[in-house]
């Protein structure tokens, strides 16, 4: 019985961003808030919903390397094998953006910020959606949340729907890795 309410509760969130909507769900540390990355509106009510700037860029996470294959490019063999290393897993790579890559989604960057879920609700969602934006679901510059609860409390009639579920469990948000130089983002 379990099974069926949380395949019915992703097949919903599924529909709904296919359809242009937003959602909040969990991931391994923090909600998040997502949408089709193809869906301009759908991204610029997120960045309305967050207050955050279009020019800081988004994560867009997928359930594999596929799913992102239209987005970014990878330089070679050697980064490649880096990164995939750490996937699925907490470990946000930033790589160069493809020439299809919109702008809603990398900012001012010149690469986009992308990640393998290993959250198996969000790699359940991956792939029934696509791959699909994920940033903290939190005011800019205020601190994520951390329970259904609370998005709910703060982000009320925004969103398009609520998909609740367990954070993995990590203390903090993925790391942000540059992974042409290694620099560590965040």
């Amino acid at each position: 019985m379990r099974k069926k309410k949380s395949s019915w509760h992703l097949k919903k969130a599924s529909e709904i961003i296919r359809s242009g909507g937003v959602i909040a769900y969990p991931t391994e540390a923090v909600y998040g808030l997502g949408s089709d990355p193809w869906d301009r509106k759908a991204v610029l009510k997120i960045l309305s919903i967050k207050k955050r700037s279009i020019n800081k860029g988004l994560i867009v996470i997928a359930s594999d390397l596929r799913q992102l294959e239209s987005l970014i490019c990878i330089p070679d063999q050697f980064i490649k094998t880096k990164i995939l290393k750490t996937w699925p897993g907490p470990s946000t790579w930033v790589l160069p953006a493809s020439a299809q890559c919109p702008y809603w989604l990398r900012g001012e960057h010149s690469g986009l910020a992308v990640r393998i879920s290993a959250h198996p609700l969000c790699k359940a969602l991956c792939d029934l959606a696509g791959p699909i934006v994920s940033t903290s679901a939190n005011l800019a510059s205020q601190p994520s949340l951390k329970t259904a609860w609370k998005v709910q409390m703060q982000f009320n009639d925004q969103l398009d729907y609520l998909l609740r579920g367990s954070l993995s469990g990590n203390a903090e948000p993925s790391s942000i890795i540059d992974a042409i130089s290694d620099k560590i983002i965040r």
